[in-house]
């Protein structure tokens, strides 16, 4: 089974940037659909950007512009890439399947936005 490891998260000023990293062990990651996933204080969990596995990739509004989804088959490992962020964005960033596999949820990782 599949486990998932996010890493990349911190304290960052809003107009910061932000690198996060979800490293898939097993060996079928090249064939999975995978989404950035984030929660809030007070809030649900929302998808955020989703990468294909062929490549294609979509945004939830609120952060098209700003960030960027991208994915290495070679090492296992889905990326995104934060820039410009706002107070908003503040929130713990899963990465997991799309659509989501509740088998794969791991701790997350928590990016705050403060000044």
């Amino acid at each position: 089974q599949e486990q998932l490891v996010e890493s990349g998260g911190g304290l960052v000023q809003p107009g910061g940037s932000l690198r996060l990293s979800c490293a898939v062990s097993g060996s079928s990651f090249s064939r999975y659909n995978m989404g950035w996933y984030r929660q809030g204080p007070g809030k649900q969990r929302e998808l955020v950007a989703t990468i294909f596995n062929f490549g294609g990739t979509n945004y939830v509004d609120s952060v098209k512009g700003r960030f960027s989804i991208s994915r290495d088959n070679a090492k296992n490992t889905v990326y995104l890439q934060m820039n410009s962020l706002k107070f908003e964005d503040t929130a713990a960033y899963y990465c997991n399947t799309f659509p989501a596999d509740s088998r794969f949820w791991a701790q997350g990782t928590q990016v705050t936005v403060s000044s």
